[in-house]
């Protein structure tokens, strides 16, 4: 069983991108942890987490059910990730910079569709999105 969980918008440009690079460059091996889009999950409930929960942000789910969201999830993904992302992790857990990170985080997010990699579809709720 691998270590944790990360789900992204598989209809999102840039979180595909990202997530690419996760797989490639972030994480250590393969069986870290598994990256995938939150769509090609057969029973997100079971994970702990819900459709809804995934389109708006990225997903963390430890090996002991645990769920981060937004910017908490990306500090998980790194501190799992490779050495040299670790100390990153870490810090965006610190409270002060926790909070900067989550506006960062929301500040993306919202915008995804305008920059470079977004797609039309990243604006639209998810129950609009083409298919």
């Amino acid at each position: 069983m691998p270590a944790a969980t990360l789900l992204y918008d598989g209809d999102c440009g840039i979180c595909t991108r990202l997530s690419r690079t996760v797989t490639t460059t972030v994480r250590a091996r393969r069986d870290d942890f598994v990256v995938s889009a939150y769509q090609d999950v057969a029973d997100l409930e079971a994970l702990g987490v819900t459709a809804r929960a995934c389109d708006e942000a990225l997903q963390w789910v430890s090996a002991s059910g645990r769920v981060s969201s937004a910017q908490d999830a990306v500090a998980r993904v790194l501190l799992a990730g490779r050495l040299p992302f670790r100390p990153v992790g870490a810090l965006i857990l610190v409270p002060g910079v926790n909070a900067l990170a989550g506006v960062v985080y929301r500040w993306v997010a919202l915008n995804r569709h305008r920059l470079p990699g977004g797609t039309p579809a990243c604006s639209l709720p998810a129950a609009q999105r083409p298919t």
